[in-house]
């Protein structure tokens, strides 16, 4: 892996930012795009821009094929046994909602359970409220572990004969925390329930395995794999997916309209209503590709070393907190921390001032916030892009800003 080839790749981190060179630590959040995905989509504009599908004519055949082989690549990448069980959404948000409000009404209902952690992000935390509420069963969480990790001896605590659905994420967006979602995913089939995972942190990083994990359900973003925003994928077991209802009713998911009833297409097309996101799918195909072409594996080595690189500067940073694991072999590549005294925003905006683009909040992670015991944390989150001598520059930042606090208070 040449990291200085790849980087070439990637034209925004060619850039300045307040007269230093770009360091972009905010790849958790969005990942920033290679040339391969931008020429992609602009190709797709500048050459065979055409709806997909209903159309005969050359363009849209094109783009047809375009959209249909991305759908392939897609199932590839995540070793699903049918395109069938391949379907385009928003984002990993979408996907989540159309399991909790296709699957989950039809199938929960009062005195039942679902099964969520308390390091959920949001777009995995409120659909299952909103579920809840609709059909009064309970919400149940996971406690987590001192380093903030998940338990087994807890997941069999908390999952009964009355769960239906747990959705856990498979990598923590705030403590890096890679979850063992295969033995989840045994111990909710043991009991009849679904296992749904929250798969925007690891598709990008780790070799997803559908099969492998035997999850019911995984959502996933395009955009925090190199892909372009706007563009994610539900995957479900085809049975299950056959089995519910669209959320999403008009244009190219329908078989037969008549003036009072309709039908609808089959898998995948069914839950894929109106013009679909043909560039956001062309660019996510091309974006797999520039992703299988350095190797999953590879990349996963490459952010580990800079995950363990940074846990050990870091740490040695004087009043510094990090959070999550402190074994980098538990934790995938980030490091989400708070230095005494100073906001994380303001954090933040001293590191920009250094070109330093890091992440500031609660990370749509309100819930872990709490158990943290901490309003907001900053985040410096790594990719296939990054190098150790970007992190030195952010641990010569952390330090200037402390010094900095220290001088003004």
């Amino acid at each position: 892996m040449n990291i200085k080839d790849i980087r070439k790749m990637f034209p925004i981190l060619a850039q300045e930012v307040n007269e230093s060179p770009l360091v972009y630590l905010d790849s958790a959040a969005t990942s920033q795009k290679p040339i391969q995905v931008i020429e992609a989509v602009n190709n797709y504009y500048k050459t065979y821009n055409s709806n997909v599908h209903r159309g005969v004519h050359t363009l849209g055949t094109k783009a047809t094929d375009g959209y249909e082989g991305a759908r392939e690549k897609v199932r590839k990448f995540i070793n699903a046994k049918s395109t069938e069980e391949v379907i385009f959404t928003r984002g990993t948000t979408t996907a989540i909602n159309t399991v909790a409000v296709s699957y989950g009404t039809a199938n929960v209902s009062e005195g039942d359970e679902i099964v969520i952690s308390y390091m959920e992000h949001h777009s995995n935390i409120i659909p299952w409220q909103q579920l809840a509420k609709k059909t009064g069963a309970t919400l149940k969480y996971v406690p987590l572990q001192e380093d903030g990790t998940i338990s087994l001896d807890d997941v069999k605590k908390v999952v009964t004969h009355h769960t239906k659905i747990v959705s856990i994420m498979h990598v923590s967006n705030v403590l890096g925390v890679v979850n063992p979602i295969k033995e989840i995913a045994k111990i909710a089939h043991a009991h009849g329930a679904m296992m749904v995972v929250d798969g925007a942190q690891s598709a990008p990083h780790l070799k997803v395995d559908v099969q492998d994990l035997d999850c019911d359900f995984l959502a996933f973003s395009g955009h925090k794999m190199c892909g372009p925003t706007g563009i994610g994928v539900l995957y479900g077991k085809k049975h299950l997916l056959e089995s519910m209802e669209p959320v999403e009713f008009g244009g190219e998911m329908i078989d037969f309209v008549d003036l009072y009833e309709s039908t609808w297409k089959e898998l995948p097309w069914k839950f894929e209503g109106g013009t679909p996101i043909i560039a956001g799918a062309i660019g996510l195909g091309a974006a797999i590709d520039f992703l299988e072409d350095i190797g999953l594996d590879t990349i996963a080595e490459h952010e580990h070393k800079l995950s363990a690189y940074a846990l050990e500067k870091m740490s040695a940073v004087e009043g510094l907190t990090i959070y999550g694991p402190k074994d980098p072999a538990k934790r995938a590549g980030l490091v989400t921390f708070n230095l005494d005294d100073v906001h994380p925003h303001d954090v933040a905006t001293v590191l920009d001032a250094e070109g330093i683009a890091v992440r500031a909040g609660h990370h749509c992670a309100q819930p872990l916030m709490k158990w943290l015991n901490v309003s907001a944390t900053a985040r410096a989150s790594f990719y296939l892009y990054n190098t150790e001598d970007e992190i030195d520059k952010l641990v010569e930042g952390l330090v200037k800003t402390k010094e900095y606090f220290s001088d003004v208070f």
